[in-house]
């Protein structure tokens, strides 16, 4: 009679999915507290400011903004609506179309980032 083979396991262990769930929870705590911290991060989740995001990607027609990409993009949720001068909470910068951009996300995630980063030392300055 021939020997019974263990089958190897289909699944992935548990633990390892679990533990992403828990980085994931404590991801979305650390969003809580920045949002509750920072009044501005409100304005972001209200109607007015998904329409002034849509008619400034409109007004750039889907295109990237930063000088050398020129990126067109028909998936809005690829493209950032980015404020040019830094608001820093002050709610006329926040609000103003001519101090908004369409940039997209892999251009604000590095090259805006770095400008940001870069100027760290002012945050808190309002002018």
């Amino acid at each position: 009679m021939p020997k019974l083979t263990a089958l190897k396991p289909v699944l992935k262990p548990l633990s390892h999915r679990v533990s992403k769930l828990g980085a994931y929870e404590n991801e979305q705590q650390r969003f809580r507290q920045r949002d509750e911290s920072q009044a501005y991060r409100k304005w972001y989740k209200t109607a007015r400011w998904q329409k002034l995001r849509m008619s400034v990607l409109v007004r750039d027609l889907f295109t990237c903004q930063m000088v050398g990409c020129g990126r067109i993009m028909a998936d809005t949720s690829k493209l950032v609506c980015d404020h040019r001068t830094p608001h820093r909470g002050r709610e006329v910068l926040f609000w103003d179309e001519r101090n908004l951009q369409c940039i997209c996300k892999e251009c604000h995630d590095s090259i805006k980032q770095q400008e940001e980063q870069a100027t760290l030392h002012l945050r808190g300055n309002w002018d």
